[in-house]
């Protein structure tokens, strides 16, 4: 069975992430217009988490390493790595985690 999803009727999630397709044991999401924060918190998953900045500019931190994301750019999160996201500008990107995040 094939599965579309149109942003343009997608569901919002409770965190304002955009809810894209979906399988049993990985999904879509994508991050549109987020605002600059400073502000969010240490974060440890039970997925993996990859993902692609389509706009803006991010700082991700994993286990005490920095790196700026910038369009184009793709990053993995592994499943379990304490993590932080600090948004710089504008963001949109989309993420995919297996297993799907809940």
């Amino acid at each position: 069975m094939t599965t579309k999803i149109s942003t343009k009727n997608a569901r919002e999630g409770a965190h304002g992430e955009i809810g894209l397709a979906k399988g049993e044991r990985v999904a879509m999401r994508m991050w549109r217009h987020e605002p600059p924060t400073d502000d969010k918190p240490s974060a440890s998953r039970p997925y993996e988490t990859v993902g692609y900045v389509i706009s803006g500019r991010a700082e991700l931190v994993i286990d005490g390493e920095t790196v700026t994301l910038e369009p184009g750019d793709s990053w993995l999160v592994p499943a379990g790595a304490e993590h932080i996201y600090t948004i710089l500008e504008e963001f949109t990107a989309v993420e995919a985690t297996a297993p799907p995040a809940a």
